[in-house]
């Protein structure tokens, strides 16, 4: 398995500032970047094409959180973490809200689409952005806690640079807990977006 902290020259560790990561890819992939190296032979043009995939998907890879985590899960575990399908408690209610709203905005672009009024597209038009209002409105309730869960990944790599083996067990079941509602997260988010965006068509 390629080890992209590796690549990048990042130590292994749960959190990575954004900027830091963005500014190491720069001067790591300035070489290699196609538009640069197009007075090179083609052997070079390979090579260069090649690193520079390699940085990226490395770089892409550890700017996600929940990307990042699942790597050094995997580099460290030596598998994949199982995927677990359970919500946690905490969030049932969230996300049920997030779930009902999406199916609700679905049935009311279902009703958008069918209208060819011009006055009933108005109407609807006033409508859809009452949706979409819905729709922000548990979007900001999903960045609360996606802030709150990139504190807690900020802590937790704290306790990891502190390096005491006798925790590193806890330390990595923490990490998956963070892996999967990351996902959770991700997953909730597009969907949110994604409808929002029909919507404002």
């Amino acid at each position: 398995m390629t080890d992209n902290f590796a690549l990048l020259n990042e130590p292994r560790r749960p959190w990575i500032e954004p900027e830091l990561l963005k500014e190491k890819f720069r001067a790591l992939s300035a070489n290699a970047h196609p538009d640069k190296i197009h007075s090179a032979s083609e052997a070079d043009k390979s090579a260069a094409a090649k690193q520079f995939s390699e940085l990226n998907a490395a770089y892409n890879c550890l700017l996600d959180p929940k990307l990042r985590l699942l790597h050094l899960l995997e580099l460290e575990l030596g598998s994949r973490p199982k995927d677990i399908h359970q919500i946690p408690a905490a969030l049932a209610d969230l996300f049920a809200g997030i779930a009902s709203v999406c199916h609700k905005a679905d049935d009311f672009l279902a009703e958008k689409n069918r209208a060819t009024s011009p006055l009933l597209q108005v109407r609807l038009f006033e409508r859809a952005q009452e949706w979409i209002g819905q729709l922000n409105l548990f979007q900001r309730k999903l960045d609360g806690l996606r802030d709150k869960l990139t504190n807690e990944l900020k802590t937790l790599d704290e306790k990891w640079i502190e390096n005491h083996f006798d925790t590193r067990g806890e330390l990595l079941k923490k990490m998956e807990e963070l892996y999967r509602l990351f996902g959770y997260f991700n997953r909730w988010n597009n969907q949110l977006r994604e409808r929002a965006f029909q919507l404002s068509l």
